[in-house]
């Protein structure tokens, strides 16, 4: 090992020949040597490349793939990755110029992905993009004063499939026809975003009155008097008098869906996940 402590006299012409380097440069590393010590050698980053993606383009992106394609008036109805980054590079206030895989790793890491619609219905209700609208902003605004109320039914209570020990060719087997003795139910419910729980009331039919029952705890859970907003499917049993005389004695906004248009309530996703629901089991 040599000991680089001086960089004068004879020691830097015979070094920078050895090493085949410049004289200043031999110099540099002996003073860089005195000022560190043995960390001297060790790699120098940088601070790399400078970022092309701010912060506030990240929010452009975040808002412009969560904003259905049809509101600023493109002719398709879904996003994909290329089309997302061809209307983000001519974004009207801040155009956004980004690679189809950086814009991909960035909605990954903030939780938003592709998701195919099984089923489709266009709805004609003239009033169509107001209601959407206003969804879309008690949703985001008011978490957690925000409910979606719904039915869900017929309800069949009926045996379910299992799986058990048993003689091989001697199965137990269930009746692929049976008798509803105690016939069937509807559940009528209310779903709190905020609180992310979902709770109703089981009935033997369909009506007004147990939907507002379904709604009356809604007020109880958010106390203070503070606005509440709960979205319905826009059917004719949720807009009787009862409900809405409800709904003005408890400062409480009902957002309807548009017809044809029940995705857009969020209790729908509660509904069509619950196997409890789905089997009878409450």
């Amino acid at each position: 090992m040599i000991i680089m402590a001086s960089a004068s006299g004879t020691l830097v012409p015979a070094i920078a020949r050895l090493a085949a380097a410049d004289e200043d440069t031999v110099r540099d590393v002996i003073h860089l040597f005195n000022a560190r010590g043995l960390a001297a050698p060790g790699p120098r980053w940088a601070g790399g490349r400078p970022r092309l993606i701010s912060g506030n383009d990240v929010a452009v992106i975040v808002a412009a793939a969560s904003t259905r394609p049809e509101k600023p008036g493109l002719p398709f109805t879904r996003w994909s990755l290329r089309k997302l980054a061809a209307y983000l590079a001519r974004y009207p206030d801040r155009p956004v110029r980004i690679g189809r895989e950086r814009l991909r790793q960035l909605l990954h890491a903030r939780g938003i992905s592709f998701q195919r619609t099984r089923t489709w219905k266009e709805s004609h209700d003239p009033d169509r993009d107001a209601k959407l609208d206003r969804i879309e902003y008690v949703t985001s605004h008011y978490p957690d004063r925000c409910f979606g109320s719904g039915q869900f039914g017929p309800l069949s209570i009926r045996p379910c499939h299992g799986a058990c020990w048993a003689r091989r060719k001697k199965p137990v087997r269930l009746r692929a026809t049976y008798h509803r003795t105690h016939g069937i139910r509807y559940f009528h419910g209310c779903y709190s975003l905020g609180d992310d729980q979902l709770r109703g009331v089981v009935r033997e039919h369909k009506g007004a009155d147990h939907t507002l029952a379904a709604l009356k705890p809604v007020r109880a859970a958010r106390p203070g008097g503070c606005r509440l907003f709960v979205i319905m499917d826009n059917l004719a049993a949720n807009k009787t008098p009862a409900i809405r005389r409800w709904a003005g004695r408890g400062n409480v906004e009902l957002c309807f869906t548009p017809v044809n248009a029940s995705w857009a309530n969020p209790i729908e996703a509660q509904f069509g996940a619950s196997p409890h629901l789905c089997h009878g089991r409450l």
